[in-house]
């Protein structure tokens, strides 16, 4: 059988762009993404596609699907951009999804940028004449971009239910072998439960999350790898319990980057390893990695406005390189007891990423030399030892004895400090050391200085995240029936007995809320005082990064001290 001359040419001079044999429209981890102004049409990819290309990157998220961009008007379907922009994706060796989205101006009941509820019978036309367009060239049919961002004030997930099954039932009558995603903003859990239980189950094939806040954790080096570890099981959990069938289904983080300039450029480098790497080991399908090129979304690019590579983008071409396009997770090992280290079956053997959890430095001694190489930079050496730090690297090279730990720990949580699966409570105490058993401040104790007032330990309550709380995964994240819960806080005013109060916000089963006993004033400075919260509807699932805060309405009435705070199941 004769191979086309295109096909032939791309597997000569890039053999490792062509899809899988076995499913050419199946996804490897390694995805890319960008931001409208990068996507629209051919025209648009051109400006950075290659360099994706030539670091391996094959999966795409989308190319120029939106409602208003194939019919610009109501009785004309217009293909023209997307076949061109497909057939270079084709010619580049890209394999794209795409995004059902958008509410055309000519559809104007509705505000711009909400869900089409008004005209279900248009968004389903629309679905139906672009799948079946492109059928056999984009399998992987993500419904909206991260709802409930993008839809009207008033919209419910009931709305969006009603755009998923309208979306679902019109996809599969024009393409049964396509795949339709359920999505959510961030990793908000609640809402893909709320809209699973408004009428979307059994109406989708994957979920797509985008958990920004969860990965600042890891860029600020707080500690959470754990956190970050527990999203993908924290879906799983509410589907076995919400839509069983479905349980299973391909998790893909169709978002997921960090500013360049605000975290710095190798901070942005460091944290895509990071991501990647309990990315795939949590069984994350797909990570598209927002963005490739800076666009209209500011500094996220691999590449800058302008084309020069980041550190990220070098990053990201030694994972490619070393783990292969789909590399094997064979388990996690704790280097030295405490730094995070998770194993792969590479494209040339097992290959372990590791680093330090907080902004530490350990020396790490193995059985024998290994090579060690830095993903920023690419630069490969070999020893018997290593000064590891926050900043991961690639061990090549493996000694059999570390791959052993981790194939005994592959099926087993990452610890955060301890195992707190069968504690009753969990807590925090405040002082020139922090102590923290199974509860944490958001940014870990670097965030700011212990201070110490009135003779014994405490935290100034205005310290910027010092108010905000995360409890060890293992011992509450989401259960379908919630476990009543109290939190005590013991608390003072400052020395100059300032006016200080607070209110506790905290995840509940319909997302982020208020206790319903309001605001709490600190009554004096005289002694230490201990508020208790009794909750019943708590749901942990991190979706903005933590569990709850102590918010003061401004920096005025942050005037108190923090001793401790406890977590206890009721």
């Amino acid at each position: 059988m004769k191979i086309p001359f295109l096909i032939a040419f791309a597997f000569v001079v890039f053999p490792t762009l062509l899809p899988a044999a076995d499913d050419p429209l199946e996804l490897g981890p390694f995805g890319i993404g960008s931001c409208h102004v990068r996507g629209r049409n051919a025209g648009d990819s051109k400006t950075w596609i290659p360099q994706m290309r030539e670091i391996g990157l094959r999966y795409l998220r989308s190319g120029g699907t939106g409602w208003s961009m194939v019919q610009p008007e109501k009785e004309r379907f217009d293909f023209k951009e997307l076949d061109e922009q497909l057939d270079y994706f084709s010619q580049q060796g890209i394999l794209t999804g795409g995004l059902l989205l958008g509410n055309p101006g000519w559809n104007t009941a509705d505000a711009p940028g909400s869900l089409p509820v008004n005209n279900l019978a248009g968004w389903s036309e629309y679905v139906s004449e672009i799948v079946k367009h492109t059928r056999g060239r984009v399998k992987w049919w993500e419904v909206w971009n991260e709802p409930p961002n993008f839809t009207g004030r008033d919209q419910t997930p009931a709305d969006y239910a009603k755009i998923v099954i309208s979306a679902y039932d019109a996809a599969k009558a024009a393409d049964p072998a396509c795949r339709v995603g359920l999505a959510a903003k961030s990793s908000h859990v609640q809402y893909l439960e709320a809209v699973i239980e408004a009428g979307a189950k059994d109406h989708f094939d994957y979920i797509t999350l985008h958990p920004y806040e969860i990965l600042d954790g890891i860029a600020d080096d707080a500690g959470t790898e754990a956190v970050f570890m527990n999203i993908v099981p924290v879906v799983r959990k509410m589907l076995a319990a919400k839509n069983p069938a479905k349980k299973d289904v391909p998790i893909l983080f169709t978002e997921l980057g960090c500013d360049a300039e605000k975290k710095g450029a190798d901070v942005q480098a460091n944290v895509l390893v990071k991501a990647y790497a309990m990315g795939i080991a949590q069984g994350v399908s797909c990570i598209h990695w927002f963005e490739g090129m800076d666009g209209d979304s500011g500094p996220m690019g691999l590449i800058d406005a302008s084309g020069k590579p980041r550190p990220s983008y070098t990053a990201l071409a030694q994972m490619i390189r070393h783990l292969g396009q789909k590399p094997g997770y064979l388990g996690w090992v704790l280097m030295n007891g405490k730094n995070p280290a998770f194993a792969f079956q590479g494209a040339a053997g097992p290959v372990l990423v590791a680093w330090t959890s907080r902004k530490t430095r350990d020396e790490i001694r193995f059985s024998k030399p290994v090579g060690f190489v830095n993903p920023r930079t690419g630069q490969e050496t070999r020893a018997d030892k290593l000064t590891l730090t926050s900043a991961p690297v690639l061990v090549l090279g493996v000694p059999e004895d570390l791959l052993k730990q981790a194939a005994s720990n592959k099926n087993k949580p990452l610890p955060w400090g301890g195992d707190y699966r069968e504690e009753k409570s969990v807590s925090v105490t405040i002082g020139e050391r922090q102590v923290e058993k199974g509860l944490h401040t958001f940014a870990g104790d670097s965030v700011a200085q212990a201070v110490v007032a009135y003779g014994g330990p405490a935290r100034s309550g205005n310290v910027p995240g010092g108010n905000v709380f995360v409890v060890d995964p293992g011992f509450l994240s989401y259960t379908a029936t919630p476990v009543p819960i109290e939190i005590t806080a013991v608390v003072r005013r400052n020395e100059a007995n300032d006016n200080a109060g607070f209110k506790l916000v905290y995840e509940s089963t319909s997302g982020l809320k208020t206790a319903a006993s309001g605001w709490y004033t600190v009554p004096d400075n005289e002694k230490w005082h201990t508020v208790k919260w009794q909750l019943d509807d708590a749901r942990f699932v991190n979706y903005w990064g933590y569990n709850f805060a102590l918010e003061s309405d401004g920096p005025k009435y942050g005037g108190y001290y923090l001793q401790s705070v406890t977590v206890t199941k009721r």
